[in-house]
Protein backbone atom coordinates (compact mmCIF):
# COMPACT_ATOMS: atom_id res chain seq x y z
CA UNK A 1 0.00 0.00 0.00
CA UNK A 2 1.38 3.36 -0.82
CA UNK A 3 2.08 5.73 1.85
CA UNK A 4 -0.21 7.71 2.58
CA UNK A 5 1.39 11.96 1.87
CA UNK A 6 -1.32 13.06 3.73
CA UNK A 7 0.38 12.55 7.00
CA UNK A 8 3.30 14.82 6.57
CA UNK A 9 2.52 18.07 7.98
CA UNK A 10 4.48 21.46 8.31
CA UNK A 11 5.66 22.62 10.07
CA UNK A 12 7.29 19.35 11.42
CA UNK A 13 7.51 18.48 15.01
CA UNK A 14 8.84 15.85 16.95
CA UNK A 15 5.63 14.63 19.16
CA UNK A 16 3.70 11.67 20.16
CA UNK A 17 1.05 12.53 17.72
CA UNK A 18 -0.72 9.92 18.53
CA UNK A 19 -4.41 8.43 16.44
CA UNK A 20 -6.97 6.09 17.18
CA UNK A 21 -6.45 2.92 15.32
CA UNK A 22 -9.53 1.89 13.07
CA UNK A 23 -11.58 -1.35 14.13
CA UNK A 24 -10.51 -2.91 11.00
CA UNK A 25 -6.67 -1.68 11.33
CA UNK A 26 -4.45 -4.20 9.80
CA UNK A 27 -1.96 -4.08 12.29
CA UNK A 28 0.52 -6.67 11.50
CA UNK A 29 2.18 -8.20 8.31
CA UNK A 30 3.25 -12.13 8.02
CA UNK A 31 6.69 -12.66 6.62
CA UNK A 32 6.70 -14.19 3.59
CA UNK A 33 9.85 -16.96 2.88
CA UNK A 34 12.46 -15.19 0.77
CA UNK A 35 10.96 -11.45 1.64
CA UNK A 36 13.17 -8.68 2.55
CA UNK A 37 12.25 -8.49 6.06
CA UNK A 38 13.14 -11.63 6.31
CA UNK A 39 15.98 -12.04 4.99
CA UNK A 40 17.19 -8.70 7.09
CA UNK A 41 15.96 -10.09 10.07
CA UNK A 42 17.71 -13.55 9.51
CA UNK A 43 20.91 -11.72 8.72
CA UNK A 44 20.46 -9.85 12.10
CA UNK A 45 19.61 -12.94 14.06
CA UNK A 46 22.53 -14.40 12.63
CA UNK A 47 24.59 -12.13 14.04
CA UNK A 48 23.63 -9.82 16.47
CA UNK A 49 20.80 -11.63 18.44
CA UNK A 50 22.23 -10.29 21.94
CA UNK A 51 21.98 -6.67 20.24
CA UNK A 52 17.96 -7.48 18.97
CA UNK A 53 16.43 -10.19 21.21
CA UNK A 54 16.05 -8.60 24.71
CA UNK A 55 14.44 -9.45 28.03
CA UNK A 56 14.68 -8.34 31.86
CA UNK A 57 15.76 -11.08 34.36
CA UNK A 58 12.56 -12.85 34.97
CA UNK A 59 9.96 -10.59 33.09
CA UNK A 60 7.23 -13.30 31.24
CA UNK A 61 6.28 -12.14 28.18
CA UNK A 62 4.26 -14.77 27.51
CA UNK A 63 0.68 -13.09 27.94
CA UNK A 64 2.06 -10.35 25.18
CA UNK A 65 2.81 -13.16 22.68
CA UNK A 66 -0.53 -14.78 23.42
CA UNK A 67 -1.91 -11.96 21.83
CA UNK A 68 -0.06 -11.38 19.23
CA UNK A 69 -0.84 -14.91 18.00
CA UNK A 70 -4.76 -14.48 19.02
CA UNK A 71 -4.42 -10.63 17.10
CA UNK A 72 -3.84 -13.13 13.65
CA UNK A 73 -6.03 -16.59 14.96
CA UNK A 74 -8.63 -16.03 12.41
CA UNK A 75 -6.21 -16.14 9.18
CA UNK A 76 -6.40 -19.36 7.15
CA UNK A 77 -3.07 -19.65 7.60
CA UNK A 78 -1.91 -17.63 10.79
CA UNK A 79 1.60 -16.20 10.94
CA UNK A 80 2.52 -17.15 14.51
CA UNK A 81 0.90 -19.64 17.01
CA UNK A 82 1.28 -19.75 20.92
CA UNK A 83 0.76 -22.13 24.14
CA UNK A 84 3.51 -21.29 25.74
CA UNK A 85 7.18 -20.45 25.70
CA UNK A 86 7.97 -24.21 25.00
CA UNK A 87 4.99 -24.86 22.33
CA UNK A 88 4.77 -21.85 19.64
CA UNK A 89 4.68 -22.06 16.18
CA UNK A 90 5.22 -19.84 12.38
CA UNK A 91 3.47 -22.23 10.46
CA UNK A 92 4.08 -20.10 7.39
CA UNK A 93 7.81 -20.69 8.00
CA UNK A 94 7.31 -24.03 8.52
CA UNK A 95 9.21 -23.97 11.36
CA UNK A 96 8.27 -24.73 15.56
CA UNK A 97 9.31 -24.63 19.03
CA UNK A 98 8.52 -28.15 20.61
CA UNK A 99 9.47 -28.53 24.11
CA UNK A 100 11.43 -25.92 23.63
CA UNK A 101 13.42 -27.61 20.60
CA UNK A 102 13.30 -25.73 16.95
CA UNK A 103 11.01 -28.46 14.38
CA UNK A 104 10.78 -27.76 10.76
CA UNK A 105 10.92 -27.91 7.16
CA UNK A 106 11.37 -24.88 6.39
CA UNK A 107 14.17 -22.58 5.33
CA UNK A 108 17.45 -24.58 7.18
CA UNK A 109 18.94 -20.90 7.99
CA UNK A 110 16.26 -20.67 10.59
CA UNK A 111 16.49 -23.81 12.22
CA UNK A 112 19.85 -23.05 12.51
CA UNK A 113 19.64 -19.64 14.25
CA UNK A 114 17.01 -21.00 16.43
CA UNK A 115 19.23 -24.29 17.75
CA UNK A 116 22.20 -21.70 17.97
CA UNK A 117 20.15 -19.24 20.13
CA UNK A 118 19.76 -19.51 24.15
CA UNK A 119 16.19 -21.44 24.93
CA UNK A 120 15.24 -18.23 26.35
CA UNK A 121 15.56 -16.11 23.18
CA UNK A 122 13.93 -18.75 20.86
CA UNK A 123 10.08 -17.62 21.23
CA UNK A 124 11.03 -13.92 20.61
CA UNK A 125 12.69 -15.25 17.58
CA UNK A 126 10.20 -17.12 16.71
CA UNK A 127 8.10 -14.38 16.62
CA UNK A 128 9.97 -11.53 14.91
CA UNK A 129 10.55 -13.57 11.96
CA UNK A 130 6.95 -14.95 12.21
CA UNK A 131 6.37 -10.71 10.87
CA UNK A 132 7.63 -8.05 9.40
CA UNK A 133 7.32 -5.56 12.49
CA UNK A 134 9.31 -5.35 15.02
CA UNK A 135 7.77 -5.41 18.81
CA UNK A 136 8.40 -3.61 22.34
CA UNK A 137 6.32 -4.47 25.53
CA UNK A 138 5.50 -1.20 27.79
CA UNK A 139 4.90 -2.34 30.97
CA UNK A 140 1.71 0.00 32.57
CA UNK A 141 3.44 -0.88 36.42
CA UNK A 142 7.33 0.26 36.25
CA UNK A 143 6.14 2.81 33.17
CA UNK A 144 9.47 1.17 31.61
CA UNK A 145 10.01 -0.93 28.20
CA UNK A 146 11.36 -4.56 29.83
CA UNK A 147 11.25 -6.56 26.57
CA UNK A 148 12.03 -6.06 22.97
CA UNK A 149 12.61 -8.10 19.52
CA UNK A 150 14.10 -5.26 17.29
CA UNK A 151 15.91 -6.45 14.35
CA UNK A 152 15.55 -3.18 12.21
CA UNK A 153 15.72 -0.16 14.21
CA UNK A 154 15.89 3.22 13.02
CA UNK A 155 19.59 4.36 13.80
CA UNK A 156 18.82 3.64 17.63
CA UNK A 157 20.40 0.73 19.67
CA UNK A 158 17.31 -1.68 21.33
CA UNK A 159 20.25 -3.01 24.03
CA UNK A 160 20.72 0.65 25.32
CA UNK A 161 16.74 0.91 25.66
CA UNK A 162 15.76 -2.52 27.95
CA UNK A 163 14.42 -1.04 31.44
CA UNK A 164 14.42 2.14 30.56
CA UNK A 165 11.31 5.05 31.05
CA UNK A 166 9.97 6.28 27.38
CA UNK A 167 11.19 9.43 28.65
CA UNK A 168 14.79 8.08 29.39
CA UNK A 169 14.56 6.33 25.40
CA UNK A 170 13.34 10.11 23.61
CA UNK A 171 16.27 11.68 25.33
CA UNK A 172 18.59 11.89 22.53
CA UNK A 173 15.74 13.37 20.47
CA UNK A 174 16.54 16.79 19.15
CA UNK A 175 13.78 19.01 19.96
CA UNK A 176 11.97 16.24 21.82
CA UNK A 177 11.03 18.39 24.50
CA UNK A 178 7.01 17.34 23.29
CA UNK A 179 7.62 13.68 23.28
CA UNK A 180 9.27 13.86 26.74
CA UNK A 181 7.28 15.55 28.38
CA UNK A 182 4.25 13.24 27.17
CA UNK A 183 5.68 9.91 28.08
CA UNK A 184 4.28 9.49 31.62
CA UNK A 185 0.72 10.15 30.04
CA UNK A 186 1.53 7.81 27.30
CA UNK A 187 2.00 5.09 28.79
CA UNK A 188 -1.22 5.49 31.17
CA UNK A 189 -2.76 6.02 27.46
CA UNK A 190 -1.38 3.04 25.80
CA UNK A 191 -1.37 0.74 28.52
CA UNK A 192 -5.31 1.51 29.18
CA UNK A 193 -6.84 -0.40 26.81
CA UNK A 194 -7.79 1.01 23.23
CA UNK A 195 -5.47 0.58 19.99
CA UNK A 196 -3.78 3.98 18.91
CA UNK A 197 -1.44 4.18 15.99
CA UNK A 198 1.20 6.92 14.56
CA UNK A 199 3.34 7.41 11.63
CA UNK A 200 6.90 8.51 11.03
CA UNK A 201 8.96 9.09 8.27
CA UNK A 202 12.54 10.34 7.16
CA UNK A 203 14.62 10.73 4.09
CA UNK A 204 17.85 8.89 4.25
CA UNK A 205 20.87 7.51 1.73
CA UNK A 206 20.87 4.09 3.53
CA UNK A 207 18.86 1.56 1.64
CA UNK A 208 18.74 -1.36 4.35
CA UNK A 209 15.94 -1.52 6.81
CA UNK A 210 18.31 -2.81 9.18
CA UNK A 211 19.97 0.61 10.38
CA UNK A 212 21.68 -0.17 14.12
CA UNK A 213 23.90 2.16 14.51
CA UNK A 214 26.33 0.48 15.54
CA UNK A 215 27.07 -1.50 12.32
CA UNK A 216 27.36 1.89 9.79
CA UNK A 217 25.66 2.06 7.14
CA UNK A 218 25.71 4.34 3.63
CA UNK A 219 25.50 7.94 4.62
CA UNK A 220 24.98 10.88 2.45
CA UNK A 221 28.06 12.23 0.17
CA UNK A 222 29.44 15.81 1.37
CA UNK A 223 28.28 17.68 -1.61
CA UNK A 224 25.94 17.94 -4.39
CA UNK A 225 25.76 19.61 -7.46
CA UNK A 226 22.90 17.70 -8.82
CA UNK A 227 19.84 17.69 -6.90
CA UNK A 228 18.33 15.10 -9.30
CA UNK A 229 21.49 12.60 -8.51
CA UNK A 230 20.82 13.53 -4.98
CA UNK A 231 17.11 12.34 -4.77
CA UNK A 232 18.22 9.52 -6.96
CA UNK A 233 19.91 8.00 -4.28
CA UNK A 234 17.85 8.50 -1.54
CA UNK A 235 15.46 6.35 0.47
CA UNK A 236 11.86 7.01 1.58
CA UNK A 237 12.14 5.42 5.26
CA UNK A 238 8.83 5.03 7.09
CA UNK A 239 7.34 3.71 10.16
CA UNK A 240 3.83 2.62 10.95
CA UNK A 241 3.97 2.52 14.88
CA UNK A 242 0.48 0.45 16.45
CA UNK A 243 0.16 0.34 20.28
CA UNK A 244 -1.86 -2.51 20.85
CA UNK A 245 -3.40 -3.47 24.50
CA UNK A 246 -3.02 -6.78 26.63
CA UNK A 247 -5.38 -7.67 28.28
CA UNK A 248 -5.75 -8.16 31.80
CA UNK A 249 -1.82 -7.31 31.96
CA UNK A 250 -1.73 -3.77 31.74
CA UNK A 251 0.67 -4.04 29.49
CA UNK A 252 0.73 -2.99 25.89
CA UNK A 253 2.82 -3.97 22.34
CA UNK A 254 4.60 -1.65 20.36
CA UNK A 255 4.29 -2.83 17.16
CA UNK A 256 6.72 -1.56 14.26
CA UNK A 257 6.67 -1.70 10.71
CA UNK A 258 9.15 -0.40 8.60
CA UNK A 259 9.34 0.42 5.12
CA UNK A 260 11.34 2.05 2.53
CA UNK A 261 11.81 2.45 -1.16
CA UNK A 262 13.81 4.62 -3.32
CA UNK A 263 12.49 8.43 -3.00
CA UNK A 264 12.01 8.98 -6.71
CA UNK A 265 9.34 5.58 -6.61
CA UNK A 266 7.67 7.31 -2.95
CA UNK A 267 7.36 10.71 -4.35
CA UNK A 268 4.91 10.22 -7.76
CA UNK A 269 3.07 13.25 -7.53
CA UNK A 270 3.18 17.08 -6.92
CA UNK A 271 1.07 17.09 -4.00
CA UNK A 272 3.04 14.62 -1.45
CA UNK A 273 6.40 16.64 -3.19
CA UNK A 274 4.84 19.56 -1.96
CA UNK A 275 4.47 18.08 1.72
CA UNK A 276 7.63 17.00 2.02
CA UNK A 277 9.52 20.04 0.88
CA UNK A 278 6.91 21.90 3.45
CA UNK A 279 8.05 19.92 6.15
CA UNK A 280 11.55 19.29 5.21
CA UNK A 281 11.86 22.85 5.14
CA UNK A 282 10.64 23.91 8.58
CA UNK A 283 12.85 21.20 10.07
CA UNK A 284 15.58 22.80 12.75
CA UNK A 285 18.93 22.66 12.16
CA UNK A 286 18.96 20.36 15.38
CA UNK A 287 16.38 18.07 13.58
CA UNK A 288 18.54 17.93 10.35
CA UNK A 289 21.53 16.71 12.22
CA UNK A 290 19.74 14.34 14.56
CA UNK A 291 18.22 12.88 11.37
CA UNK A 292 21.32 13.32 9.01
CA UNK A 293 19.63 15.19 6.74
CA UNK A 294 21.72 18.80 7.13
CA UNK A 295 24.39 17.47 4.39
CA UNK A 296 21.26 16.86 1.85
CA UNK A 297 18.62 19.24 2.75
CA UNK A 298 19.20 22.13 -0.11
CA UNK A 299 19.07 19.37 -2.71
CA UNK A 300 16.83 17.71 -1.78
CA UNK A 301 14.01 20.67 -1.70
CA UNK A 302 15.32 21.90 -4.83
CA UNK A 303 14.80 18.56 -6.20
CA UNK A 304 11.10 18.14 -4.18
CA UNK A 305 10.11 21.96 -5.44
CA UNK A 306 10.67 20.84 -9.35
CA UNK A 307 9.01 17.74 -8.61
CA UNK A 308 5.86 19.83 -6.72
CA UNK A 309 5.86 21.94 -9.46
CA UNK A 310 4.90 19.33 -12.14
CA UNK A 311 1.45 19.16 -11.65
CA UNK A 312 -0.84 17.14 -14.61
Amino acid sequence: MPFDFSLVTAPFRMQPDLRRAAPDTVTLTACEPGGRHLREKIAVLEAHASQALLAEPEFDAAPALRMLAEECAGQASPPFRFENTLACAAPRLEWSLVDGRPTGRGDAAIGALLRALPAGQRPAALLSLAFEEDFAIVDGASATVPWLAVCLPSRWAPEEKLGRSLAAIHAPVADGELLRAASDGLVRLVTGGGRWERTVWTITAEPRLAQHPGRAGTDWAASSADPQARAGAAFFRSEHQTFLPVAGARQAVFAIHVRSEPLTDAVTDADAAARLHAALASMSPAVLAYRRLDVARDDLLEWLHRRSLARA
